[in-house]
């Protein structure tokens, strides 16, 4: 072999042992999922792990949710960047002209599973594959379903009964492969506390018990990523918070209106109503009515700030209860029991609605607390964090900017 091909290979090994140094060595971007985590949770004194990684770098006050409040609608917000109204995931039980007879819920794994529900919006992790970088997802609503033809390289299909444990344990086994196969951007969701929350209420043991279990499950995926020498940006989120409700706090939609002009397709701290033909005017009059505890809206009608009213997945009109109200009808009480133990849904704007936001990493600042600012605003921080051009949306970085460390230190232009 001759000296200069053998000088050229040693310079070729050099450069790709550097390259995949650098590859090795670039922060994971780590995006969890607490549903149900209201803001104030993290003031209780149960949260080591959190509070630790708000120490080391970010955490708000608060984050307000998008309107409604609600688990689907505000998920998707935060990988999307565009408000319900825009990115098509409009309310957790929606129906669409385009497909009549179509009901989407959870519960209804074939629709949820449709891309058509999906694709008015292009989330995060639909971007980064396209720019090829390796993705995963241990659950996020969408992330079953290959919107725009593109899924993340992992994903699960959602199991409620599996532990966080092994939700964990999951996102660790991907993070633990070599570098050319180890996704860069993860997301890991836990519904324990939101669950809690809903069937015993915000302020129970129960609930305390989950914030707990998931607060050890965080800081043990922070812990084995240290030992591991891995750095990754970790930006710990909610979708929404958790407000008390009981049953001597429900207003009935049938006591404003008569029971057989309309139909519900959603009822709680908000509902969707559907007039029937011909009673349109009937039912917005009394619907619309000053009413104690919940105000009423011709879609056309709802107020700006909430965002919300053009889409034609959203009912004709819409009704909000008062935080810690329900609304509801006779004959639906009459199916089923009136909830107890908490909910959401509410103004996005009330203080039980506020989600947990903590983040901390190389991106991040150390020690700043953040005020109030809109979860739209995520998207933007995720594409910066790993490094893909954002899509035009709703959210911007200037209310996160003071807890970014300069750009030039990311080795990345902001979005």
């Amino acid at each position: 072999m001759s000296r200069f091909l053998s000088s050229l290979l040693v310079a070729l090994s050099l450069i790709f042992a550097q390259s995949s140094w650098a590859a090795d060595r670039k922060p994971l971007t780590v995006l969890i999922s607490v549903d149900g985590f209201r803001a104030d949770y993290l003031q209780r004194g149960i949260t080591p792990n959190l509070a630790r990684l708000a120490k080391e770098g970010v955490r708000a006050e608060r984050m307000q949710p998008a309107f409604p409040s609600l688990t689907f609608p505000n998920h998707y917000t935060l990988v999307t960047g565009q408000r319900p109204d825009r990115n098509g995931i409009v309310d957790n039980v929606m129906r669409d002209p385009a497909r009549p007879g179509q009901t989407f819920r959870l519960s209804a794994r074939d629709i949820i599973g449709d891309r058509f529900w999906w694709d008015q919006a292009t989330p995060i992790w639909v971007t980064a594959e396209q720019a090829g970088i390796r993705t995963a997802t241990m659950f996020w609503p969408g992330s079953e379903v290959d919107i725009q033809g593109v899924r993340p390289r992992d994903w699960k299909v959602f199991d409620q009964s599996l532990p966080p444990e092994a939700r964990t344990d999951q996102v660790l086994a991907w993070l633990g492969r070599p570098v050319d196969e180890r996704p860069a951007f993860v997301t890991l969701y836990f519904d324990d506390v939101d669950t809690a929350g809903h069937n015993y209420g915000p302020d129970s043991p129960q609930v305390n018990k989950a914030i707990v279990r998931i607060d050890a499950q965080i800081g043990r995926l922070a812990d084995t990523l240290h030992k591991r020498g891995l750095t990754a940006n970790m930006v710990v989120v909610a979708d929404h918070g958790m407000a008390s409700i009981g049953p001597e706090r429900v207003d009935y939609l049938d006591d404003w209106a008569a029971a057989e002009s309309f139909e519900t397709q959603t009822l709680g701290a908000m509902a969707g109503i559907i007039p029937k033909p011909g009673r349109e005017a009937e039912v917005l009059k009394g619907l619309t009515a000053p009413h104690p505890h919940a105000s009423c809206w011709a879609k056309a009608d709802i107020p700006a700030r909430l965002h919300y009213g053009t889409n034609p997945r959203i009912p004709p009109i819409i009704c909000l209860a008062q935080t810690g109200w329900l609304l509801e009808t006779h004959t639906a009480v009459a199916r089923r029991a009136v909830s107890a133990g908490g909910s959401h849904g509410f103004d996005p704007a009330s203080a039980e609605m506020g989600a947990m936001f903590v983040a901390t990493g190389p991106a991040f600042r150390k020690g700043v607390t953040l005020p109030s600012f809109e979860n739209v605003d995520v998207y933007p921080l995720l594409a910066l964090l790993i490094g893909v051009k954002p899509l035009a949306g709703e959210g911007t970085l200037r209310d996160l900017e003071p807890a970014l460390k300069p750009h030039h230190d990311l080795g990345r232009a902001v979005p």
